[in-house]
């Protein structure tokens, strides 16, 4: 999962880049409101998360754009007014939630993991597929009783897979998904990662197809059959 950071604060900046990175997100971070809506014009992401007083553009500006563009990236909005109309303001141009600031980096990690989960899953916190459990709260899988050991890009590639499941994913898509700017990540890698969750999955009957050029595909489990 990938986090925009639009915070221009360098103290509560990096407290939630280390906490969020510590949960397993990649995280961009921007300072102002035309690097954010630049990023967001240019980048996929899984949420945004957006301080209202950012330099240069503010951030309603930055959620009124990204609405117009008919995006609906969950957004969740921190702001050190924590005034009614603001709260509405925000909400009516189609925020997801809203905290104040000082906040308690616990209850905003809870608010991510809710709003990721809203965008990508529906709400619930266990993906299964077939014998296959993924929890994305505790970022741990399980084949039938028995947790996997993946290693951190393992599970975030299988997560990236679950959501998408019965879909193809580009190795591209794959890498703007898993890295964050600055980070080398070519497409051989994640071959590399690809091949090693499948020896892993491998026990439970779990098949990721390739699709040559073009990319991945968690293929649907098998359903028994009825006698």
């Amino acid at each position: 999962m990938r986090i925009l950071l639009a915070e221009d604060d360098d103290v509560i900046a990096d407290g939630l880049i280390r906490s969020l990175r510590q949960s397993g997100y990649a995280v961009d971070h921007v300072k102002s409101g035309s690097a954010a809506d630049s990023a967001l014009s240019a980048q996929s992401y899984d949420l945004l998360i957006l301080d209202l007083g950012l330099p240069v553009i503010p951030g309603f500006e930055v959620l009124r754009r990204l609405r117009t563009r008919n995006s609906t990236l969950p957004v969740l909005i921190l702001t050190a007014a924590d005034r009614v109309e603001d709260r509405v303001k925000g909400l009516d141009l189609g925020a997801d939630d809203y905290m104040a600031k000082p906040f308690a980096l616990s209850e905003l990690e809870a608010r991510v993991r809710a709003l990721t989960r809203r965008g990508s899953s529906g709400g619930s916190s266990l993906i299964t597929h077939g014998i296959l459990k993924f929890d994305q709260v505790g970022h741990v899988a399980y084949l039938g009783d028995e947790m996997l050991d993946l290693s951190a890009r393992e599970l975030s590639l299988l997560e990236i897979l679950l959501l998408r499941t019965g879909r193809l994913v580009s190795k591209d898509q794959l890498v703007d998904h898993l890295c964050e700017w600055g980070e080398e990540v070519s497409t051989n890698a994640i071959e590399v990662y690809m091949h090693r969750l499948r020896k892993k999955l491998e026990p439970g009957a779990i098949r990721i197809a390739t699709v040559r050029g073009l990319g991945y595909c968690l293929e649907k489990p098998v359903e028994p059959a009825t006698p």
